[in-house]
């Protein structure tokens, strides 16, 4: 069993990569390179967050837009004029109940159309913005030529060290192990 599939026995990783990150972004770039990184990343977060917020205005407006076409439909069938009852061949014949109140929109389908219809404008425009953020932040990247290659030259050689201490990790006990032995 991988010692890091259970939260008790997970190690705190993501603050010896930051460490590691910072290094990395220290020793081998300048500060022209850690500006156009800086630059880049926050593009891609004003674009994660201003696609957030239009998704999450879309998702609103959907939503009112969906409630008032059912108010809409709702209205139209109570005002039109339905059948009371069913006259057979035979002579028989038998009474239709009236439905107009089982179809009317109730506080749960407002709170459930409310809910997702936001939430899932808030995903689908957060996502969208992340991606042209992140297309954004690229062609700021890709710009300068010689920068690129310090930054990637920089990101290669970081990940090299992240699998080595991965590989220190792996090679030593894991905690697990720590705990039962003497």
């Amino acid at each position: 069993m991988n010692n890091s599939s259970l939260a008790a026995f997970r190690d705190g990783r993501s603050g010896q990569l930051r460490k590691l990150a910072e290094e990395h972004m220290q020793h081998d770039l300048d500060q022209s390179d850690r500006d156009i990184l800086k630059s880049a990343g926050g593009k891609v977060s004003t674009h994660a967050k201003v696609g957030s917020l239009l998704g999450l205005g879309f998702g609103i407006y959907c939503a009112f837009r969906l409630r008032s076409m059912r108010m809409a439909y709702f209205n139209a069938f109570r005002a039109m004029e339905k059948p009371v009852e069913v006259r057979f061949a035979d002579g028989r014949t038998e009474p239709i109940p009236d439905i107009t109140d089982k179809l009317a929109p109730s506080k749960w389908s407002d709170a459930a159309t409310y809910f997702f219809f936001p939430l899932g404008g808030l995903f689908l425009g957060g996502e969208a913005g992340f991606l042209s953020g992140t297309a954004s932040a690229s062609r700021t990247i890709t710009k300068n030529s010689e920068a690129k290659k310090r930054i990637e030259k920089a990101f290669k050689n970081y990940r090299i060290d992240a699998m080595k201490q991965e590989i220190q990790t792996l090679e030593g006990k894991n905690k697990f192990e720590q705990l039962f032995s003497s």
